[in-house]
């Protein structure tokens, strides 16, 4: 392979255009360093041109200590070559090694060309924010992050409370629109559903106030808002219309047909689908319309954190749906409860694949409501099974966790006064719960949480419980690639998901996603910017890398895996991964000394 050929496959040189592949043609340099060649010295002269590996190993070493093994297609040397200082490490042949090089003059020239100089000068962070930025349809991307109120073409249309249902459709048709306002305090809304479901479906009359029939106090959403978060406004509330408020003043009504004209229908889409589906006969196919949802959000341009919270609120709801149902057999609970999610459901951070994480606090331990929501649970559960959602292999699900609120409180500080490994999974599991049916109030829950995570011990075990997974990576920086592959979610996300919810707690903060665990930690001073901006990004790569792998087993009639082939990324790809797992467990090791778990029993 010729050197340009083999450069072009290789971060940065594969975002030089003509002209730059041209000079760096012109300039660049083949030269042998033989096993136990020094081609840098620790403290010696300046770097005089940058090196790439085309065959062999280079160890950057510190007093004889490897550091670092710079394997074929990356470069070494520009730290030096950069901030024209003696290097830092020795840079010794490890075997019989080829190297191109590119003199200080061509490097400084290309350096002027602010795709090649980010790839040197950004930190990991910054880098895969630019890694992972736009994707297949930027431009609908960036259309929705756009605020809602760009979206507002025609003023809301109002109705008294007084006038006829029959008053109230003849001005919904003569206006062109789905829903109207209602005058007075609380606003009202009436929509083109409340006509079919309140009004038709039940035998009421023409004659029917608007009154007898409007949803109040109408939900708002302020005009600042994005058009991502309107849709998530949507589905969280199970509502097709989104009443838009700009400062105290209703600026329009968006409905899901306004967004039909940015191609987002999908979740809609299938959030109607949920809502007309026949249980148990239409569950199957939820996995398959889900999967296509994602892959149509993800060529809209929608990165792996924004898809995430939305494909959780397709379980959120399918969950509701199938309690629904199971109610309508079983009849009203007994007595409130709650229906919880918690691991990555409940941190809203859900893939393809995905297994259950629930789990029902109830008001009080009596026999009828215990024996109520022991039916419930199963129903659900089996449900959610034939729905392609698996059920948890740890155990973690209704079934089996399914306490009164005041026993969930006494098992939470148990874990304290007794932090067994197990106890510990439990509770890093638990945690992230959050409640996504019935009425039953879990502040007190949260209050425990938080209350536990003020004594130094119990952060310590929750500490060394945060760190016992261990990115894939060796001494010398070498990923180690199971006969699978890399195993994403154990290598990189769930440690990025431990460290984030330690952090955050340490800081005594109620978030739940990662992202705003990471954003709380570096607010409260717990975790440094520098650190939270690395994991966030490194949060986002890993997240969408194992998507678009999902995504590619589907295509190919394959079930979604969390595992990915080295074989299989791009060269800047498996940089990116390699680099993340090695800034990953240097964080690891940092927390460790922090919260002093090697000095634990």
């Amino acid at each position: 392979m010729e050197p340009l050929e083999f450069l072009a496959q290789h971060a940065p040189f594969d975002r030089l255009d003509a002209s730059g592949r041209r000079l760096l043609g012109t300039a660049l340099e083949i030269a042998y360093a033989p096993p136990g060649s020094v081609v840098l010295t620790r403290g010696g002269a300046v770097a005089e041109r940058l090196y790439v590996v085309r065959k062999g190993t280079v160890r950057l070493e510190r007093d004889g200590q490897v550091q670092q093994v710079i394997e074929a297609g990356e470069c070494f040397g520009f730290p030096s070559l950069i901030g024209r200082a003696a290097p830092t490490a020795d840079a010794v042949a490890a075997d019989d090694t080829l190297l191109y090089q590119v003199p200080r003059d061509a490097f400084d020239l290309l350096m002027e060309r602010r795709e090649f100089a980010d790839f040197f000068l950004l930190d990991l962070g910054a880098r895969l924010r630019q890694a992972t930025a736009g994707g297949p349809s930027a431009t609908l991307g960036t259309a929705l992050a756009a605020e809602v109120g760009r979206l507002i073409d025609s003023a809301p249309v109002y109705v008294e409370p007084t006038r006829s249902v029959e008053a109230a459709a003849a001005l919904m048709q003569a206006s062109g629109v789905s829903a109207l306002l209602v005058t007075g305090t609380p606003l009202g809304i009436l929509t083109d559903a409340d006509l079919r479901n309140r009004v038709l479906a039940v035998g009421r009359g023409p004659s029917t106030t608007v009154d007898d029939v409007a949803t109040r106090p109408v939900k708002t959403i302020a005009h600042t808002a994005t058009l991502i978060e309107v849709l998530a406004f949507m589905l969280d509330h199970r509502v097709h219309h989104a009443v838009v408020d700009e400062g105290g003043r209703i600026a329009g009504v968006l409905t899901d047909t306004d967004l039909l004209r940015l191609q987002v229908r999908s979740p809609l889409a299938l959030l109607r689908g949920l809502d007309r589906l026949a249980i148990p006969g239409d569950l199957p196919r939820y996995a398959s319309d889900l999967a296509a949802m994602v892959e149509s959000l993800l060529w809209s341009g929608l990165d792996a954190l924004q898809i995430a919270p939305l494909v959780s609120r397709m379980h959120d709801a399918l969950t509701a749906r199938l309690i629904v149902a199971a109610a309508a057999e079983l009849g009203p609970s007994p007595a409130p409860y709650a229906w919880m999610v918690h691991g990555a459901e409940g941190r809203m951070e859900q893939s393809l694949l995905t297994d259950q994480d629930n789990a029902l606090a109830s008001a009080d331990a009596s026999p009828e409501l215990e024996g109520y929501l022991a039916a419930l649970a199963a129903r659900v559960v089996e449900g959610l099974a034939a729905a392609g959602v698996a059920p948890c292999g740890g155990g973690f699900m209704a079934t089996n966790w399914r306490y009164p609120l005041d026993e969930w409180v006494r098992r939470f500080r148990g874990w304290q006064a007794a932090p067994s490994p197990r106890a510990l999974i439990a509770a890093m599991n638990l945690f992230d719960f959050r409640r996504v049916h019935g009425t039953l109030d879990l502040a007190p829950l949260q209050a425990t949480v938080l209350a536990l995570c003020r004594e130094p011990l119990f952060m310590a075990h929750l500490a060394r419980a945060s760190l016992g997974l261990e990115p894939p990576i060796g001494l010398l920086r070498q990923i180690r690639e199971e006969d699978e592959g890399v195993d994403l979610k154990k290598g990189a996300i769930v440690p990025i998901v431990n460290l984030a919810r330690l952090y955050a707690l340490d800081a005594q903060a109620a978030a739940r996603s990662t992202s705003e665990r990471l954003t709380a930690a570096e607010a409260a001073g717990t975790l440094s910017a520098g650190a939270a901006s690395m994991l966030h990004e490194a949060f986002r790569f890993t997240m969408g890398l194992r998507l678009r792998t999902q995504l590619g087993a589907v295509r190919a009639g394959m079930p979604p895996t969390h595992h990915v082939r080295l074989a299989a990324l791009s060269s800047i790809d498996g940089l990116h991964l390699k680099q993340v797992f090695h800034e990953v467990r240097q964080l690891q090791a940092a927390t460790a000394v922090r919260y002093g778990t090697d000095r634990l029993a």
